[in-house]
């Protein structure tokens, strides 16, 4: 079975956008993976197909109703779909690799792209969502970090990307920033590529590629670094 993405929007021809073209395109247009983008408005209330509301309690800005995207993602996941159901949210859990991975060994998913000051509480908890957050900033719409998430999630699927240990060498793969990297010319401006990589001793090379990986992270990400439980010294 391929990777169902389907994609709650109110701007569906932001899809695929950039998920059209490269590596995603490529298996794309193979079948690898599948993607739908469905017009939420599309199940709006009355002539002008509503979406939102005023805040209960007051306050700025608009909130999307419960009736109308309940509407809609039943009509996308009906019962026994099995596939996540994910809210692209600021407020969401922070979106880790360990996260995409079980997400590209699963069947898709069902991605809500939120707009104006957010979605009704009930229909988060009424539906069952996931909320998933790609960091700590806010955008415009949902649609940016749900493309975001699935460039993550389908470069992992089985044949998308050439060289399948590409992809597990990579940064936060083991709990670590990835390693330098370094290719031809051998020197150039007065830099040399460390000698290590042009001993032809892979052991030497793994070793150095692992101590590199352990400074840098100590170094840039020291939340990565305690949660790792390693030391420069083991």
């Amino acid at each position: 079975m391929s990777f169902r993405a389907s994609v709650l929007t109110l701007y569906p021809e932001m899809f695929p956008g950039p998920l059209g073209t490269s590596l995603a395109g490529r298996a794309l247009a193979r079948g690898d993976w599948s993607l739908e983008a469905l017009n939420i408005r599309e199940h709006g209330l009355g002539r002008h197909r509503t979406v939102d509301d005023t805040p209960a309690g007051g306050g700025a800005g608009m909130v999307m109703r419960a009736d109308v995207l309940g509407s809609a993602i039943d009509a996308a996941a009906p019962a026994g779909d099995p596939r996540p159901r994910l809210l692209m949210s600021p407020r969401g859990t922070p979106l880790t690799q360990k996260r995409v991975r079980a997400l590209a060994q699963g069947p898709g998913a069902l991605i809500l792209c939120g707009r104006f000051e957010g979605v009704d509480e009930r229909v988060i908890e009424g539906r069952g969502l996931e909320e998933v957050s790609i960091g700590d900033y806010i955008l415009s719409g949902g649609e940016m970090a749900a493309l975001v998430l699935l460039d993550a999630v389908v470069r992992l699927l089985p044949g998308v990307m050439g060289n399948a240990q590409s992809g597990e060498t990579e940064s936060f793969e083991d709990g670590l920033l990835e390693h330098p990297h370094y290719t031809r010319p051998t020197e150039w401006e007065g830099r040399a590529i460390p000698p290590v990589l042009q001993s032809g001793d892979h052991g030497v090379v793994a070793r150095w590629r692992r101590t590199e990986a352990e400074r840098l992270t100590q170094q840039r990400r020291p939340d990565l670094w305690q949660n790792c439980g390693i030391s420069l010294k083991d």
